[in-house]
């Protein structure tokens, strides 16, 4: 357990994404909205919540098959022009209060989830040793 990422800004990034899906999916339920609105939100708490879990549990180191912050970072784009388009949508059209607040959160998500892209882009380094057993310079 990596007791020390929550309080890191990665960690922080990702408790406050999953805290302002589960407003927007609060928000969206409680005006009884259109499916995609919720689905999104959902789905937007649940990966987070993985990819919270899998760092907190040190999980990518123990699954190294797959380059785990790349994947984070494909997350973060597509929720984020996914984020885009589904809450402009629901503040353009504004069914009512619950909807418009449910894209204002939304939105909020969609600029928490650029900033953990490009907190993730800064940690990878393209062109650096990746292993223990990497040849040094």
């Amino acid at each position: 357990v990596d007791s020390a990422f929550p309080r890191s800004p990665r960690g922080a990034v990702k408790i406050a994404r999953a805290l302002v899906a589960s407003a927007a999916f609060l928000c969206f339920v409680a005006s009884r909205s259109r499916g995609a609105y919720t689905a999104l939100a959902v789905m937007e708490v649940v990966i987070t919540a993985l990819f919270f879990l899998l760092y907190f549990l040190k999980l990518d180191k123990k699954m190294s098959w797959l380059f785990w912050p790349l994947a984070d970072i494909f997350n973060s784009v597509i929720a984020a022009l996914f984020l885009l388009v589904v809450c402009l949508f629901a503040v353009i059209i504004k069914t009512n209060n619950g909807t418009l607040a449910g894209g204002v959160f939304g939105l909020v998500l969609l600029v928490l989830s650029v900033v953990d892209a490009v907190l993730l882009f800064q940690k990878i380094s393209l062109d650096g040793p990746r292993g223990r057993n990497a040849p040094a310079k």
